[in-house]
C-alpha cells in the first residue's frame, strides 16, 4: 500500500503542475562573439491580492563594470509576464552586474540589481527572484559569485565534492579509474572500492543501483561526492560513508556535446559519446559509451599447513588470468520544464558486459622437509556477461521561498547475469606418471535482480539560519537465482550437490526528518531516521528458509532508530569547526547469509553464515576547515567508530567431511573456506590531514595522509579472533598545465600524476600486505576554443598494484596475492561541439528578444 500510495503521490503533483504550463517565448541566441552561458533569472509578478499579472514588460540589462551608475547598460532581452505572471531569463551572455526592469500600466516601476564577482566568468547560477509585488518597493537581490573554474577537489565539512574534468588520468576508463584518484578513496585490484578502510554505499545520482563502478564510463561522470559520516537524512545502511556518483547531464541552450575515442594496451578499445539539446521546455540529454579491456594476471599463494603449531606440508600456488572484459552502455532521458518552478525528469539507462577468463593454476604439494609428493594442474575457461537496465522518474517543485522545495521520485534498477564455467584438475607424481584420477566440473549459472526505489524530499526554510528537512523512502530488493554444477568424471554429467536455487526478498521502509538552526555563533543539526527493515531468503531445493527483521520485537525498538547531531562552530571568517555523530547500521547481504558453498575460486571457497545479524555503529567526527590563500584549503578530521557486532570474516581449511561433501566437485584438499561471524566490536581511532595547495595559477597539490589504530574484539565460543594493530596510508594529486601567451605547442598542456601508498593492516586472523601504485597522464588542447584534446595516460607506471593477504592461524600461516587489472597504456583524443541556436522545433515569430531557458 505504501508503494501505491507513493507512485499515486508523485503522478498527482506531476498532473497538477501540469495545468500550470502555458506557452514559452524561444532562446535567446549567441550575438557575435559573446559567449552564452547556463545563467537563469525567474519569478512571478502579483497584485495586491496575490493574482499574477499578465503583459507586463520585464527587461534584462547587463554592464561591464561593477559600478552600477559608471557606464551604459546593455539590454539583452525583453520578455512579457505571462497568464499567471511569471517570467524567466536564461542563456544570456556574461556580464559583470545584471539589472531587472518591470514596468506596467497602473503599476510602480520595479527594478531589482544583481552584482557578480568580476566581467568574463561563465559558471552558472540560478536566481528565483520569488513572487513580485509591484506595488512595494524594490528588493535588492543578494550577491551572486560566480566562479570561472571548478578546482579538483571542492572540501567541505561534511563532504568532499570531487569534478572530474580535471581527472586525466581517468580519462578513457571507469569509475573505478576515477575513484582510485581521490583522497581517503582506495579501490583494491578486485575492484572492492574502500572509505577509510571500510566499505561504502554506492550511489549513483543520489540513488541505489546494481551497477559496479567498472560498468560506468568515466566520460559519463560528471563529479563524485564523499560523505564520511552521513546525518539521519541518508541510508542508515551507510555505516562506511557514502560515494555518490553524479553523471552528466548538460542542459546548455541548443545541440552541445563531447565526443572520444581511444585506444591503448593490453588490448584498450573506448569510445564515449554526450549529447544534449536545450529547447523550449525540453532538455533532451543522450549519452553512449564501449570499453574493453585485456591483459594476463598473476597471482600466488605460499601455505604452510600445522598441526598442534608443527608445519606438517606445504602447499604453493601460482596462477596466471587471461581476462578479456567489454562493456557497451547507453543513457538517454528529457527534463520537461512545465515552468519556472515545475520539472519533470525521465532517465533510462542500459548496460552490457561480456567477459571471458582462461586461467591456469600450477600447485606444488609438499611435505614438512619440503620434499614434493605431487603436483596439480587446474585449466579454467569461463564466460560471463550481464544485462542491466535502469529508469528514473523524478519531479521538482520549488516554491517562491528561496530553498523551500519539494520532489518526488521513483527509481527502478534491473538485470540478469549468467556464468558458465569449465574446470580440468589434473594431479602427477614428481616422475610424471598420474597421482590421482582428473577431475572435470562443469558450473552454469544464471540470476535476476529487481530493484525499486520510491522516495519524497520536503526542504522548508524557516529563517535566515533555520531549515526542517523531511522525506520517507521505501526500497524494494528482488533476487533470484539459478546454479547447476556438474562432474563429468564418469562420461555422463552427475549433478553436484553444490548446485542450488535460491531467492530473497529485502524490504527497507523509512522516515526522517532533520532540522537546522543556529544558537548564537554555533550552527547545528539534529536528525532521527526510523527504519523496519525484513530479509526473507529461501533455498529452493531444500525449502530452507533464512533472514532477518528489525525491528522484530517492541523491546527492540532501538534497532530502528538511527539519530545525528552536527554542530558547527566558525573560528573566523576562513575557517570551521565541525563536531558530528551518527549511529548507523550494516546489514548482512545475501553472499554473507547464504549457506551455499561458492566454488569460483577452488583455493578459496566461500560460504555464509544464516546465523550472522546486523552490526551497529557509532560514529564521531570532529573536522577542522581552513581556507587560505587563493584556493587553498585544509582540512583535518579526528574519528572513531565503534562497530557493534561487527561482520567479521573467518577462515580456515577444509575438514575431512568437508572435503567429501565437495567429493568431484575439482576442489583442492588443501582449499581455505572463508565464511562470517559476529565479533564483539570493532574500534577504528583514526586522524586524517587533507591540503589542496595553489601554487601559482597552474600548479597545485593534493597531499592526504590518514592514520588508523584499528581493535578487533571477537572471541566465539573456544575461538579467540581478537586482532589489533597501527596502518597508515598516504596519497597524492599533482596538477600542472602550461599556458603562454603566445602560440606554441606546449601552450594548454596539462600534467598529472597520482600516488598512493597504503600500509600493511590488521584483519582477524592476519593483515593485509603493503600495496602502492602510481598512475601518470598528460593531456594537449588544441585548436579553437580548445574544443580539442589529446590524453595520454599510463595506469599503474610501476606494475605494483597488487593486493596481498597474510593469514596466521593455528592451523595454518599463508601468503597470497593476486591482480584484477596490470599496467595500461591509453592514447584518447576527445572533440567538444555546439550550436546555441540549434532548433529541432519552428521558432515562435515576433520582435521578442528575450529568452526563457538556460
Amino acid at each position: 500500500m505504501k508503494v501505491i500510495g507513493l507512485i499515486a503521490f508523485v503522478i498527482g503533483i506531476t498532473a497538477a503542475a501540469s495545468a500550470q504550463v502555458e506557452r514559452e517565448s524561444q532562446d535567446l541566441s549567441e550575438s557575435g562573439n559573446i559567449k552564452l552561458n547556463r545563467n537563469k533569472v525567474y519569478g512571478k509578478l502579483v497584485d495586491a491580492s496575490h493574482k499574477g499579472i499578465a503583459a507586463a514588460s520585464v527587461e534584462l540589462y547587463g554592464s561591464r563594470t561593477q559600478d552600477p551608475d559608471a557606464g551604459r547598460d546593455t539590454l539583452l532581452a525583453v520578455v512579457l509576464s505571462k497568464t499567471n505572471g511569471d517570467f524567466r531569463f536564461s542563456g544570456f551572455p556574461v556580464f559583470s552586474t545584471y539589472k531587472v526592469v518591470i514596468t506596467a500600466v497602473g503599476y510602480q516601476r520595479l527594478e531589482l540589481p544583481v552584482t557578480l564577482a568580476g566581467p568574463g566568468q561563465e559558471s552558472a547560477f540560478e536566481k528565483d527572484l520569488g513572487n513580485l509585488s509591484l506595488e512595494t518597493e524594490a528588493r535588492q537581490l543578494g550577491m551572486v559569485t560566480v566562479v570561472a573554474q571548478k578546482p579538483m577537489m571542492q572540501l567541505g565539512v561534511d563532504r568532499k565534492v570531487f569534478n572530474v574534468e580535471k581527472n586525466i588520468t581517468a580519462t578513457g576508463g571507469t569509475g573505478l579509474d576515477v575513484l582510485k584518484n581521490i583522497p581517503s578513496v582506495s579501490v583494491n585490484v578486485d575492484g572492492t572500492v574502500e572509505l577509510r578502510n571500510s566499505t561504502p554505499t554506492i550511489y549513483i545520482d543520489g540513488r541505489p543501483t546494481i551497477l559496479t563502478l567498472d560498468q560506468i564510463p568515466s566520460g559519463d561522470i560528471e563529479k563524485v561526492e564523499l560523505i564520511t559520516n552521513p546525518s539521519a537524512k541518508f541510508d542508515a545502511a551507510s555505516s562506511g560513508g557514502i560515494i555518490n556518483i553524479i553523471l552528466k547531464k548538460n542542459r546548455r541552450l541548443g545541440l552541445n556535446g563531447i565526443a572520444s575515442a581511444g585506444a591503448g594496451t593490453p588490448g584498450i578499445l573506448n569510445g564515449n559519446l554526450n549529447l544534449s539539446l536545450r529547447q523550449g521546455k525540453f532538455n533532451f540529454f543522450a549519452s553512449g559509451g564501449y570499453n574493453r579491456s585485456g591483459g594476463v594476471a598473476t597471482g600466488e599463494a605460499l601455505r604452510q599447513n600445522k598441526t598442534d603449531g608443527m608445519v606438517d606440508s606445504y602447499f604453493n600456488q601460482h596462477s596466471t588470468d587471461d581476462r578479456l572484459r567489454r562493456f557497451q552502455s547507453v543513457r538517454f532521458g528529457v527534463d520537461y520544464f512545465l515552468d519556472n518552478r515545475n520539472t519533470l525528469s525521465l532517465s533510462q539507462g542500459l548496460v552490457r558486459g561480456r567477459f571471458a577468463t582462461d586461467e591456469t593454476q600450477n600447485q606444488e604439494n609438499l611435505d614438512a622437509s619440503q620434499t614434493l609428493q605431487y603436483t596439480g594442474l587446474r585449466t579454467s575457461l569461463d564466460t560471463s556477461g550481464f544485462d542491466r537496465h535502469s529508469t528514473n522518474l523524478h519531479f521538482i517543485h520549488k516554491f517562491p521561498q528561496e530553498g523551500k522545495e519539494l520532489s518526488a521520485d521513483v527509481n527502478y534498477n534491473g538485470g540478469g547475469h549468467h556464468d558458465n564455467t569449465h574446470l580440468v584438475n589434473t594431479y602427477a607424481k614428481p616422475d610424471g606418471s598420474p597421482y590421482a584420477d582428473p577431475n572435470t566440473v562443469h558450473n552454469y549459472g544464471t540470476d535476476g535482480n529487481n530493484q525499486w526505489t520510491f522516495q519524497v524530499d520536503f526542504t522548508d526554510p524557516r529563517g535566515k539560519d533555520s531549515k526542517l528537512e523531511t522525506g520517507m523512502r521505501s526500497y524494494i530488493n528482488e533476487y533470484n537465482s539459478v546454479f547447476s554444477a556438474f562432474s563429468l568424471n564418469n562420461g555422463s554429467p552427475e549433478k553436484l550437490p553444490l548446485s542450488n536455487d535460491y531467492r530473497y526478498t529485502e524490504i527497507i521502509n523509512a522516515l526522517y526528518v532533520t532540522y537546522t538552526g543556529k544558537w548564537k555563533d554555533i550552527g547545528y543539526q539534529l536528525g532521527l531516521r526510523g527504519e523496519q527493515s525484513k530479509f526473507d531468503g529461501l533455498l529452493v531445493d531444500s525449502s530452507f528458509k533464512f533472514g532477518y527483521q528489525y525491528p522484530s520485537k517492541i523491546r527492540n525498538i532501538w534497532d530502528a532508530f538511527f539519530p545525528s547531531v552536527f554542530l558547527t562552530k566558525p573560528i573566523s571568517d576562513h575557517a570551521d569547526l565541525q563536531l558530528n555523530y551518527s549511529r548507523r547500521i550494516r546489514r548482512p547481504n545475501f553472499w554473507q547469509l547464504n549457506p551455499f558453498i561458492d566454488i569460483s575460486d577452488p583455493l578459496n571457497l566461500r560460504q555464509g553464515n544464516p546465523q550472522l545479524k546486523p552490526e551497529f555503529t557509532n560514529s564521531f567526527e570532529l573536522n577542522y576547515s581552513l581556507q587560505y590563500g587563493h584556493g587553498s584549503n585544509l582540512l583535518v578530521s579526528l574519528y572513531y567508530r565503534n562497530n557493534q557486532g561487527d561482520i567479521t570474516g573467518y577462515s580456515d581449511t577444509l575438514t575431512a567431511a568437508e572435503y567429501q561433501r565437495l567429493h568431484n566437485a575439482a576442489i583442492d584438499p588443501n582449499a581455505i573456506l572463508n565464511t562470517f561471524l559476529n565479533a564483539q566490536s570493532t574500534n577504528r581511532l583514526g586522524a586524517e590531514f587533507t591540503v589542496q595547495q595553489k601554487i601559482g595559477k597552474n600548479f597545485d597539490i593534493t597531499p592526504t595522509l590518514e592514520f588508523q589504530y584499528r581493535k578487533v574484539n571477537a572471541r566465539i565460543n573456544n575461538l579467540d579472533l581478537s586482532n589489533e594493530g597501527f596502518n597508515w596510508s598516504s596519497k597524492l594529486i599533482s596538477n600542472y598545465k602550461i599556458e603562454t601567451s603566445t602560440a606554441s605547442l606546449l601552450n594548454n598542456l596539462s600534467f598529472q600524476l597520482v600516488g598512493e601508498y597504503r600500509s600493511p593492516m590488521v584483519i582477524p586472523q592476519g593483515k593485509r600486505a603493503e600495496r602502492y601504485s602510481v598512475d601518470l597522464a598528460m593531456k594537449k588542447e588544441f585548436l579553437k576554443n580548445r574544443r580539442a584534446s589529446l590524453t595520454f595516460n599510463v595506469n599503474d607506471v610501476f606494475n605494483t598494484n597488487r593486493y596481498g593477504t597474510i593469514y596466521d592461524t593455528e592451523n595454518f600461516y599463508q601468503y597470497s596475492y593476486g591482480r584484477w587489472n596490470v599496467r595500461s597504456f591509453r592514447v584518447v583524443l576527445s572533440y567538444k561541439f555546439g550550436k546555441s541556436d540549434f532548433s529541432l522545433f519552428k521558432k515562435n515569430s515576433g520582435n521578442n528578444r528575450g529568452g526563457e531557458e538556460e
